[in-house]
C-alpha cells in the first residue's frame, strides 16, 4: 500500500490563473510559498493545481500573499517542449481540499492563524 498526502501552509504566490473547460469543470492553478524553519532560509515554492468545486473557491477568494492551507497529492506533469521536443517536467500537488486561513490585508485574521507572521516572505 502507498501514500501519497502532502499537507501545506503558505501564502499564494500570485493570483489564480482559472481556466474553463467545455465540459462545466474548471481549473485554477496557482503557487504557494511556505517557510522554512529558520528565518534566513529561502521558502519553497509548490505549484498547486485545484479542480471543481474548490477551483471556484479559489478564484473567489485567493489572492496574492492570501493565507491558505492545503491537502493534496504529490503529482509530476510530463509534456514535449514544442521548440526543442526535449521532455518537460514540472512537480505538482494537485488539492483535494483548500483552506482559507485569512489574509494579508486583514491582519487579525492572518496574526491569528499564523503567529509568526513576520516571516512570511511577502
Amino acid at each position: 500500500m502507498g501514500i501519497n498526502s502532502v499537507n501545506l501552509v503558505g501564502r499564494a504566490g500570485r493570483d489564480p490563473e482559472v481556466r474553463y473547460f467545455e465540459s462545466g469543470s474548471m481549473v485554477a492553478n496557482l503557487t504557494i510559498a511556505v517557510n522554512r524553519r529558520r528565518r534566513d532560509d529561502e521558502p519553497d515554492w509548490f505549484n498547486l493545481e485545484i479542480w471543481g468545486k474548490q477551483a471556484q473557491v479559489a478564484a473567489d477568494y485567493v489572492k496574492k500573499g492570501s493565507l491558505i492551507g492545503i491537502t493534496g497529492s504529490f503529482k509530476i506533469d510530463s509534456w514535449k517542449d514544442r521548440n526543442t521536443g526535449e521532455t518537460r517536467n514540472k512537480p505538482v500537488i494537485r488539492v483535494d481540499k483548500l483552506d482559507l486561513l485569512g489574509s494579508r490585508r486583514d491582519p487579525e485574521s492572518s496574526n491569528s492563524a499564523n503567529p509568526n507572521d513576520d516571516e512570511i516572505p511577502f
